[in-house]
């Protein structure tokens, strides 16, 4: 606020959403983004309850890939919520869970835990996670899926990802953690991504485009290249 006050800019109403809208929703402005190198980006990091980082990593955004192919998935979503759903990432969790497409997508029987988890980790501070999954495998071995979901113009946040991945090894440490993306695209189309912490960040392990459609425009000719495409 001081600040704002010297630079005679007006002071904002609440200086928490400043800091969200710049995380995960605004761009950055040109006199920070012009520090960056031709192939990098900037983050802002948690660094304690209340503290954050400007970081450089590389620029690899999360982004739908526009070629990939459709698969059509009969819409299991009920009535009611389907009539009343916008296009918000509220909704877009709601037909993620009714249509078991965290299951569909990771090969995992899974079940919604909990809904926006809020908590506090070791030198991050707060982190919320959009929701969260357990599952079982047919070996036994058991999963936490942490779920970002970004509907209308919001974009997936590498930092969202870093959160998570951290949320769940600070409550779920015996668990093995799959991160899943989901972001609405036109059409109707849901992507999902899986997504994983490497050497060189977060990185996309696997990216499927879904789209709900009522039961009989599933048709034998879909089922047949669905059938021929193999083991994914």
């Amino acid at each position: 606020m001081a600040v704002a006050k010297d630079l005679g800019l007006k002071e904002p109403k609440n200086l928490g959403d400043l800091i969200y809208s710049f995380r995960y929703r605004a761009g950055l402005p040109e006199s920070i983004k012009k520090h960056a190198g031709e192939a990098e980006t900037w983050l802002i990091r948690p660094a304690g309850r209340g503290r954050y980082r400007l970081v450089l990593v590389p620029n690899k955004p999360i982004a739908p890939n526009e070629s990939l192919a459709i698969t059509k998935v009969p819409d299991s979503t009920p009535g009611v919520v389907a009539k009343y759903a916008l296009s918000d990432e509220q909704a877009l969790l709601a037909r993620l869970r009714y249509n078991r497409l965290v299951d569909i997508f990771s090969g995992v029987t899974c079940y919604s835990l909990q809904n926006h988890l809020r908590t506090s980790v070791p030198n991050m501070g707060q982190a919320e996670t959009d929701e969260i999954y357990v599952g079982m495998d047919k070996k036994g071995a058991h999963y936490v899926f942490p779920i970002q979901a970004k509907g209308g113009s919001d974009k997936l946040s590498v930092v969202q990802i870093e959160q998570d991945l951290a949320v769940c090894a600070h409550k779920f440490p015996s668990l093995i953690c799959r991160p899943i993306a989901a972001q609405f695209m036109q059409g109707g189309v849901i992507a999902l991504f899986e997504l994983e912490e490497g050497a060189d960040g977060i990185g996309i392990v696997a990216e499927k485009h879904y789209k709900l459609v009522p039961p009989d425009e599933v048709t034998d000719e879909d089922l047949r290249l669905y059938s021929s495409r193999g083991p994914q």
